[in-house]
């Protein structure tokens, strides 16, 4: 069972958050919510659910569009002065740092994204969605417009009752480093993303 732990307030470049912190500890996980003004209002929150990339939050790495997105989903969520980041830990689609840049070596040699993590004995996408059903409940959201481009996301929240009331696309730019990427992700996992 999810168990919520502390909140606190988390000032960004994109104005004042609050983080509220979540442990699995069936899975030895910690999870955050990041949010901005009134969750539980019944309004339709904005909302994105974003897995951990340390290479690209962290370092900026170019060959996905992981910190991309998360810095355009804050100041989309900033300039509406209401919404949530779900932030789970679930590095390198469910398979881990370690095994994140195995793959990556497997990409450097040809191999796209979701052929290195089935040459390394893995699914496509690993991800796990049903810990945000708790996290959800406990910040008061019944009802999103999710920031993503990933079908798989709304079908798990959808799954746990949240309702979709819309879609809002995250879309980044292209790059010689990820073009293949983004492509991979287009073509074989089904993310709503331009050509």
């Amino acid at each position: 069972m999810l168990r919520f732990i502390e909140q606190s307030k988390l000032p960004t470049r994109w104005g004042e958050f609050n983080i509220h912190a979540f442990e699995d500890p069936f899975k030895g996980k910690e999870h955050v919510a990041i949010t901005m003004g009134d969750c539980n209002s019944g309004e339709p929150l904005l909302l994105r659910i974003h897995s951990e990339c340390l290479t690209g939050d962290a370092f900026g790495s170019l060959r996905c569009d992981c910190g991309e997105q998360l810095d355009q989903a804050l100041k989309m969520i900033s300039e509406r002065k209401r919404g949530a980041i779900l932030y789970l830990r679930q590095e390198g689609r469910g398979i881990g740092l370690v095994n994140k840049i195995r793959a990556y070596n497997l990409q450097d040699q040809g191999a796209d994204t979701v052929e290195a993590n089935e040459q390394l004995g893995f699914g496509a996408d690993m991800r796990d969605y049903s810990i945000c059903g708790p996290m959800l409940k406990h910040i008061g959201v019944k009802s999103v417009i999710l920031m993503t481009n990933n079908p798989r996301k709304i079908k798990a929240l959808e799954t746990m009752g949240i309702k979709i009331s819309g879609r809002a696309p995250i879309e980044t730019q292209r790059n010689p480093h990820n073009s293949r990427y983004l492509s991979t992700k287009s073509g074989k996992l089904g993310h709503y993303l331009p050509e």
